[in-house]
């Protein structure tokens, strides 16, 4: 089936029943109001600040959940088999993403890092839709290829291969937190997948040896590093933004100084609204909230990893590998993000899904529901009633 195939019937499929994970979609509506609430607290200063208006990066956030859930909503009507043949496309389209950003004029500057294009009335970070094209592309590969990641060396050296260019050009922006994701996000797929172990590790090794040489290289990254270690011996400097976040955590304690209160977003945490959103929402909602907000993005990734487990189960395993790719990848930005703001990692440009303000990174995380509320109905439909007496499904 193409793509225009599936999409030429839409009004129909619009009449069909579908089956939709109400759980997964709850947890996720739960965690973007939430993310709504805190945004519009933590924003407040910086939107007045820059804009005159102190709900600018809230009403954005709302219009890039719009067409975040539009897309999603798109993508909830097409076909799994049809991203399985669009793989190498994917594949393509990911590469000019990172290489177009890299164009002079064309990619768009912040801070230093050149990540974004412009696309009408928004910046386009290419590394959010880029890892979504990546993760498609693999787990084609790991179906195409299921006998050959298994028992060759060269079956797990291609898309590795092939990711590490992807991570090269992530490099050049630099986008060093974007890079690791992907590659840990594509190790966990290729071990799921069945790669043997001794592989993991030649890679391992040579992946270790490359992050310390990048990190000795590059002056900014070996600050960043040491500043993680002993923030307080710099915290006008190199330590800053992580000692006034670890000030807003503490500040919470238990319950939190109330929504709205907070003291450390007023100019004092850089990147309170995006980068240490987490840090805001400790300090106003304290240890309690900090705990529901952790386990909330816990009960989703528990949710997903058991849809790539029943997607295992039914030997769709385009779509299992899929979904615990998109899991791990949320998950992990989840993780790292936290933790950067907790002191317990270097600080990392990542936001946290669903909840920091970041438009590229909403729209494609909502694709990416989208593509699991997919896989969920194709499950709920192909799933036949078993007669129970004989044990069989029925004919």
């Amino acid at each position: 089936m193409t793509l225009r195939s599936a999409i030429m019937p839409f009004p129909a499929r619009l009449r069909t029943e579908l089956k939709i994970d109400t759980v997964l979609l709850g947890i996720v509506g739960a965690l973007l109001l939430g993310g709504f609430v805190i945004l519009a607290s933590a924003s407040i200063s910086i939107s007045d600040n820059v804009a005159g208006n102190p709900f600018f990066y809230i009403q954005r956030q709302l219009i890039a959940a719009a067409i975040g859930a539009l897309a999603g909503g798109v993508c909830l009507f097409i076909p799994m088999q049809v991203w399985r043949n669009l793989g190498p496309l994917m594949l393509l389209v990911g590469l000019v993403l990172l290489a177009v950003v890299l164009v002079p004029g064309v990619g768009y500057e912040v801070n230093g890092s050149t990540r974004w294009v412009r696309v009408g009335f928004m910046n386009l970070q290419v590394a959010e839709p880029a890892r979504l094209c990546f993760l498609m592309y693999l787990a084609g590969y790991l179906v195409r290829r299921h006998k050959d990641v298994r028992e060759q060396f060269v079956g797990f050296l291609r898309p590795m291969l092939v990711l590490t260019l992807a991570c090269i050009l992530l490099l050049k922006q630099p986008d060093f937190g974007a890079a690791i994701v992907l590659l840990a996000t594509a190790m966990t797929m290729l071990f799921v997948a069945g790669a043997r172990i001794r592989d993991f590790i030649v890679f391992f090794l040579l992946g270790v040896v490359a992050v310390a040489a990048l990190t000795i290289i590059e002056p900014y990254r070996m600050k960043r590093l040491t500043g993680f270690l002993d923030p307080w011996s710099d915290p006008f400097d190199s330590g800053f933004q992580l000692t006034q976040s670890l000030i807003a955590i503490g500040r919470g304690e238990w319950f939190g100084v109330g929504l709205g209160d907070s003291v450390q977003k007023l100019f004092y945490l850089p990147e309170a609204h995006t980068d240490f959103v987490f840090a805001v929402f400790a300090e106003e909602f304290g240890l309690l909230g900090s705990l529901v907000l952790i386990g909330l993005f816990l009960a989703l990734l528990w949710r997903i990893f058991q849809l790539g487990i029943r997607a295992h189960n039914a030997e769709r395993l385009f779509e299992a590998y899929l979904a615990i790719g998109l899991g791990t990848w949320l998950g992990l930005q989840a993780f790292i993000n936290v933790g950067v703001n907790m002191g317990l990692l270097p600080t990392k440009g990542l936001t946290l899904p669903l909840i920091s303000y970041g438009r590229s990174s909403l729209i494609i995380m909502m694709i990416c529901i989208g593509l699991l509320l997919r896989v969920h109905h194709e499950l709920a439909v192909d799933a036949k009633p078993v007669n129970r007496k004989r044990g069989r499904r029925k004919q």
